[in-house]
């Protein structure tokens, strides 16, 4: 997923907080910061990208426009 991050001082420790608290199913396997803050790639493994949109979405209104897709693993590169 992508992260297009407008509040970046309240973004990255809700990330962290989010990524140690994670309801059973979800994990977040990579947090990609941008240097200057202003995005965000993560890579999470879930039965499906909905239930990272209801975990994700609720929690950053307002401080981040999140945008998911699903990894086609036949032609990602590096994947854990």
């Amino acid at each position: 997923m992508t992260h297009t991050v407008e509040d970046p001082g309240t973004f990255f420790p809700l990330a962290k907080e989010t990524a140690e608290n994670l309801p059973a199913g979800l994990t977040v396997h990579q947090v990609l910061p941008a240097a200057d803050g202003s995005r965000a790639h993560c890579l999470w493994e879930a039965p499906s990208v909905d239930d990272v949109r209801n975990l994700i979405d609720p929690a950053t209104v307002g401080i981040s426009v999140n945008e998911y897709f699903e990894v086609n693993p036949d032609e990602a590169i590096g994947l854990p």
